[in-house]
C-alpha cells in the first residue's frame, strides 16, 4: 500500500493542504507552529515483526473503553511515538474484523467527527486521519481528559458507570441495556446547568440518528468535570456511521428513545423514527418544545453541509455513496411526520 496523494487537510478536510493545516496543528497538537507529519515514523501492526511486538506490548498496558484496538501515543517535539505512559493521543488502526468496507473505518470515524463539530457545532475530541509508513490509514484523536499544561486529569464518567451497568451484572450487552431517556434523567440528576446539557444531548442524539450511528451506547456518552467542579457532557467521541459496516438497529440502546417509543404516532404510522418521535422524547426529557423544534429544523438544514464534507473525505467512492444514501434516508424519515 502506498501513501495517498493528500489534497485536503487530513484533519479539517480544508482544501489546499498536503498535510495538517495550521488550524489542525493547533487543535490536534496544541500549536499552529507545530510541524507534526500526517505520516507516522513506523509501520502498521502485522507488517514488521519487531514493530508488531512493540504494538502488542503497548496494547496490553492501555486501558480505554471500547472493543477496537487502540494504542497510546505521546507527542515529543514534532514526532508521535508509541508509549505506555503519559499518552497524549489515541491511535486506532484498521482492525482485522470481518466488516463490510473495513478499510473505510478510520475515514468513517474521522469524517463523522468532523461533520459533528464543523457542521453541527457539537464539541468533539480533536481528531484526524494519519498514515503509517507503509501507507495504511489510521484514526488519531487527542485525549481531552487532561487539564491544560498538566498531567492531572478531569473526572470523566460514562453513562454505563453512572447507571451502574456492568458485564458482571448484565452480561455482554450491559452497555445497551437502557433507553436514551435514562441518560436524560441522569443528566438532570448530575448536571447543575441541566437545560444546557440536555439540549446538547438532544442535538447529539439527533446527529447520531441522522448519521446512522447504531452504536451510540452508554459508554459512548460521558459527563466530565469542569474547572468549576460541576459536570457537563464531555466532548463527543467514537462517532461513526455504523451502517457503512453493519446492518444494525437505528438506535443502539435496547430501550430505544424511551419505553414503548414504538407506540408514538409517527413511529406507529411509518415504522421508523420521525421528527414527532424526537419531539415526544424531548417533552419527556424536559427539553422545551420550541428548542426541540429548532434543533430538528437545524439538523435537517445541516444535511447539505454534511454531504459536502463526505465528498471531500478519505472514504472510498463506494463508502461515500453509501454514507450519503444513509444520511438522505434518515433525513427523509425525520421529514415524514415533521
Amino acid at each position: 500500500m502506498s501513501l495517498p496523494n493528500i489534497q485536503y487537510c487530513p484533519s479539517t478536510l480544508q482544501s489546499g493542504f498536503n498535510t495538517y493545516s495550521p488550524a489542525a496543528q493547533l487543535t490536534l497538537f496544541g500549536s499552529r507552529s507545530k510541524k507534526v507529519s500526517h505520516v507516522l515514523p513506523f509501520t502498521a501492526p502485522g507488517i514488521n515483526a519487531i514493530q508488531t511486538q512493540e504494538f502488542n506490548e503497548k496494547r496490553k498496558r492501555i486501558s480505554i473503553s471500547g472493543v477496537q484496538e487502540k494504542y497510546s501515543l505521546k507527542l515529543e517535539k514534532n514526532e508521535l511515538l508509541l508509549t505506555d505512559t503519559a499518552g497524549t493521543h489515541i491511535l486506532k488502526p484498521i482492525p482485522a474484523e470481518r466488516l463490510d468496507r473495513v478499510g473505510d473505518l478510520s475515514a468513517n470515524e474521522h469524517l463523522t467527527m468532523q461533520i459533528s463539530t464543523q457542521i453541527f457545532g457539537i464539541k468533539t475530541a480533536a481528531n484526524g486521519m494519519i498514515f503509517f509508513e507503509d501507507g495504511s490509514p489510521a484514526y488519531i484523536t487527542r485525549r481531552f481528559d487532561y487539564k491544560p499544561n498538566s498531567r492531572e486529569k478531569y473526572l470523566v464518567e460514562d453513562f454505563a458507570t453512572l447507571l451502574a451497568k456492568s458485564p458482571e451484572k448484565e452480561g455482554h450487552d450491559f452497555k445497551y441495556n437502557a433507553s436514551y431517556l435514562d441518560i436524560a434523567e441522569h443528566i438532570r440528576r448530575y448536571c447543575a446547568a441541566t437545560p444546557v446539557v440536555l439540549l446538547g444531548f438532544f442535538r447529539l442524539l439527533l446527529f447520531n440518528y441522522l448519521i446512522a450511528n447504531g452504536d451510540a451506547h452508554l459508554k459512548n456518552f460521558s459527563l466530565m468535570e469542569t474547572d468549576q467542579g460541576d459536570f457537563v457532557l464531555s466532548p463527543a467521541y467514537d462517532l461513526l456511521c455504523t451502517a457503512l459496516h453493519l446492518n444494525d438497529s437505528p438506535l443502539a440502546l435496547h430501550g430505544g428513545l424511551y419505553e414503548k417509543d414504538y407506540e408514538e404516532a409517527g413511529f406507529a404510522a411509518f415504522g421508523c423514527y420521525t421528527a414527532s418521535s424526537f419531539k415526544a422524547f424531548a417533552k419527556k426529557a424536559g427539553v422545551a418544545d420550541r428548542l426541540a423544534n429548532r434543533e430538528i429544523e437545524r439538523t435537517l438544514a445541516c444535511v447539505p453541509g454534511a454531504i459536502a464534507l463526505v465528498k471531500r473525505s478519505f472514504l472510498s467512492d463506494d463508502g461515500k455513496a453509501k454514507y450519503i444514501s444513509m444520511v438522505e434516508g434518515r433525513k427523509n424519515c425525520l421529514l415524514l411526520n415533521s
